[in-house]
């Protein structure tokens, strides 16, 4: 009896026949599949949830800004908690951040509408072309990474020049204004909080253009059939200067700490704020940039919103390197200066292989 061969597994035919589809990961859940495809699968080592063991609890640091703009002490010792965690965990949560929790619902039910509206309305969305304002896809590595995540993704520039309102997803484009506005005036403040962490003046960073930039990236991860198989999110640490996150009850993030994965839980109010690569680069190592991950889960949809303070998509050529006044004898610069749009090309063009581009601009 002669058995014919399995076919080849042709990997670029397979992921350009799935990318034609427009219909991304939410296309595969709706159509019924049971097993995850070829190309979601990842190394089995990478998808091991080990998550601390042994009982002990370890979380990622909260801070409270109730009153930072108002009582000089309580901003002191915000300032302290700031600069304590985004050096030794590169992640924290922020409570009383001044954005209400309604407008946090309403814009992960805006992720969800504009998921779970009809497929043609979403198509026209759909694009590999960043230069667009607002841009549908799955995975943005897609024909790079060496594996494809269980995620689909909006991505919109919402600062300094937001898209026209007809040009946002109509199901979702009030609350992505309103809440990117309201990003926008917390970033403010973080950036502040952070200046005062590193010793200078609270308007240091914001003039220096890290807030003047917002990239917002709605992320949605159906069930999976088989999360042991693949990921939500590949390990990586992020291309900005600063994160802002919203993800729901679901849960999956977890961040990379004393060689450990940490779970991340949702905090009902809260939003999850971490370091980028490019605030670590300016900071001179005095801040990290952390890696982090987003399991795949057999429960879903998840939603999150990561809103990215970044200028990669203006037409922006400031040199960034090390920040003259934190640099001595004693603390020289580690890296060497680059451009914002050059540092994302370089991250962009790795994608997320679970490496970090800082090193190709170590010194």
């Amino acid at each position: 009896m002669i058995t014919k061969p399995k076919p080849e597994f042709d990997r670029t035919s397979e992921l350009k026949a799935f990318d034609e589809t427009k219909s991304g990961i939410k296309g595969l859940v709706d159509a019924g599949i049971k097993e995850v495809p070829r190309i979601f699968h990842h190394l089995p080592d990478q998808c091991e949830k080990n998550s601390v063991s042994g009982g002990i609890q370890v979380s990622i640091p909260v801070i409270d800004l109730e009153g930072v703009k108002k009582d000089p002490g309580t901003r002191q010792k915000s300032v302290e908690k700031v600069g304590n965690a985004s050096k030794s965990w590169g992640f924290f949560q922020v409570v009383n951040h001044g954005i209400p929790l309604s407008v946090l619902e309403e814009m992960k039910d805006g992720v969800r509408r504009f998921f779970e509206q009809d497929l043609e309305m979403k198509k026209q969305f759909y694009s590999r072309d960043y230069n667009r304002s607002v841009v549908y896809n799955c995975n943005f590595d897609l024909y790079s990474s060496p594996a494809a995540n269980w995620r689909d993704t909006l991505s919109s520039l919402m600062a300094p020049d937001p898209p026209k309102p007809e040009e946002l997803p109509e199901v979702s484009r009030d609350i992505m204004m309103e809440y990117s506005k309201q990003v926008m005036h917390l970033g403010y403040l973080l950036f502040e909080l952070l200046s005062e962490a590193l010793g200078l003046q609270p308007d240091h960073l914001k003039n220096m253009d890290c807030a003047k930039g917002l990239v917002m990236l709605s992320h949605y991860y159906p069930a999976c059939p088989q999360p042991e198989l693949t990921l939500g999110t590949t390990k990586h640490s992020d291309n900005d200067f600063l994160t802002v996150l919203l993800h729901d009850h679901i849960g999956g993030l977890q961040v990379l700490h004393g060689n450990q994965w940490i779970d991340i839980p949702s905090t009902p109010g809260a939003l999850v704020i971490n370091i980028g690569d490019l605030l670590q680069l300016i900071s001179n190592d005095a801040f990290t940039s952390v890696e982090h991950r987003v399991l795949a889960n057999s429960v879903g949809p998840r939603v999150s919103v990561a809103c990215f303070f970044s200028t990669s998509l203006l037409p922006d050529l400031r040199p960034y390197g090390p920040i003259k006044e934190l640099l001595s004898e004693e603390n020289p610069p580690k890296y060497r200066e680059t451009t914002v749009r050059e540092y994302v090309a370089c991250f962009t063009k790795k994608g997320l292989d679970g490496t970090t581009a800082l090193l190709h601009y170590k010194l």
